[in-house]
């Protein structure tokens, strides 16, 4: 069983709650998970930000989620990315001065990839950068994505109606980026979490998705 603790910050519209995943060693880095939009039910607690927070601590990492401005017993009203992308930033700061020289992954789902897409970008211009990025169910054409790192994990849903893959792949291509598609998934994975985990675990050691799928074409010469 994974051992959890509820924390309480302050960050820029008062008090948030939170949760941190521990491993069952000592953490060989931070993984911050960003929930979905508060607006339409996102919390920390939802299931496709647990499966993301349970993946990286079985990756050794030290997992922090916090509930967004105005969701549960976090204090202030929703800010349309840029509050919860100054809270984020909090959240990293008292992460990284609790566990000091690890390295720092962001992770988000939905609304939470447009959050840290740009928190990403903040966090590269202070001469911080984030070791990578794993994010799901990308909210390009929703809201105002950030560019991303080459090696950034992307995974989507085939039959997502709520963020469509072409909005996905028309944010990618300038970038040449790839994204993992997991056929039969909606926006919310139902039935489908495993494919998180297992592609996230399998790709985290590696470059980025482009290599991979190179080295395994490689191999099967």
């Amino acid at each position: 069983m994974i051992k959890t603790e509820k924390f309480t910050l302050t960050g820029g519209a008062g008090q948030m709650e939170g949760i941190l995943d521990f491993p069952k060693d000592s953490p060989r880095g931070i993984a911050l998970v960003a929930h979905p939009h508060p607006l339409y039910g996102g919390t920390m607690d939802n299931k496709v930000a647990v499966t993301l927070a349970r993946t990286f601590v079985n990756l050794g990492y030290v997992a922090a989620r916090i509930n967004f401005r105005g969701v549960g017993a976090s204090e202030g009203v929703h800010d349309h990315g840029k509050g919860e992308m100054e809270d984020m930033a909090i959240l990293h700061k008292w992460m990284t001065e609790r566990y000091p020289g690890l390295p720092v992954a962001l992770s988000g789902f939905s609304f939470g990839t447009f959050v840290q897409s740009h928190l990403a970008h903040q966090l590269a211009a202070q001469g911080t950068p984030a070791e990578r990025l794993v994010l799901v169910g990308s909210a390009a054409g929703k809201w105002e994505m950030a560019s991303v790192p080459a090696d950034t994990i992307l995974i989507h849903g085939e039959n997502d109606d709520t963020i469509p893959l072409i909005d996905v792949l028309d944010w990618l291509r300038p970038q040449d980026i790839p994204v993992i598609v997991i056929p039969g998934a909606d926006h919310f994975f139902h039935r489908k979490l495993q494919h998180i985990k297992s592609w996230v675990t399998q790709l985290w050691h590696r470059p980025n998705v482009a290599d991979a799928a190179e080295t395994d074409a490689a191999s099967a010469d």
